[in-house]
């Protein structure tokens, strides 16, 4: 017998504004757009760009905000979950991708110090 599998892994960018929200229980939600690049196709030319929506709760949803930022590489490791609900007296169905793991490529930058400013002209 297979085993069942739900599991989607990648690496992007991310590519919206980080911001926490607590749900009435307290619990750290976060939404992030990850940005990730389809790659060249055989002719050199680039092949676009996705941006999947994913889901951060709990500790992952508060360390995103701690450490990492917009256009930071991250990878993910994430399931899909679907559900529905209704609007207007239609069905609406919904897929949503939900971190299980978050890992930070990039990290946030730290508050430049006066000695590391490298756009300062260098007297030679």
């Amino acid at each position: 017998e297979m085993k069942k599998m739900n599991k989607a892994f990648f690496i992007g960018r991310i590519a919206n504004d980080i911001e926490v929200r607590y749900t009435p229980t307290q619990m750290a939600s976060l939404n992030l757009r990850i940005a990730i690049d389809r790659g060249k196709d055989k002719d050199g030319k680039d092949r676009g760009t996705d941006f999947p929506s994913v889901t951060v709760f709990g500790r992952q949803a508060e360390n995103c905000e701690k450490f990492t930022a917009k256009g930071k590489k991250i990878a993910v490791e994430a399931h899909v979950q679907t559900g529905s609900y209704q609007k207007d007296g239609k069905t609406i169905y919904t897929t949503d991708l939900i971190a299980d793991r978050v890992e930070f490529i990039e990290f946030k930058d730290k508050e430049p110090t006066p000695s590391a400013d490298l756009t300062a002209d260098i007297p030679f």
